[in-house]
């Protein structure tokens, strides 16, 4: 038997049908006073082009706060050089698209040449 996912308490059907102001009283503080300010129009954006069902969802929106009506949507996400692709799941809502598209990679030095280190002097090239 599968276990079922759950966010704070409620399942995926349970989380699709929370009015704005329900699921705003669910959020962390930083998520839920940007979203009372007043949607940014990327946030309108990307809201709007999820329910429509939009296919082919592409945004530079790295500041948008996961929503309802966004689980399950496919939304490609700019990093600076190529749009990721990354499906959104319950887990995630109430965080920002940026936090699933990295826009740095992790520095992985190789190793050292050949006299770059003094043990490494004495040894011939050939």
């Amino acid at each position: 038997m599968a276990k079922e996912i759950k966010w704070r308490g409620m399942t995926e059907e349970e989380v699709k049908k929370l009015d704005l102001k329900s699921f705003l009283n669910l959020l962390p503080s930083r998520a839920r006073r940007t979203l009372l300010r007043g949607n940014i129009s990327q946030q309108k954006m990307v809201t709007k082009k999820a329910l429509h069902d939009d296919k082919n969802l592409r945004t530079q929106g790295r500041n948008v706060i996961i929503t309802p009506e966004m689980i399950g949507k496919t939304i490609k996400i700019y990093n600076g050089k190529e749009y990721v692709s990354v499906i959104i799941a319950l887990e995630m809502l109430g965080s920002y698209l940026g936090e699933y598209a990295h826009s740095r990679k992790l520095v992985t030095h190789g190793s050292a040449g050949l006299g770059a280190t003094r043990s490494s002097k004495g040894i011939s090239a050939k």
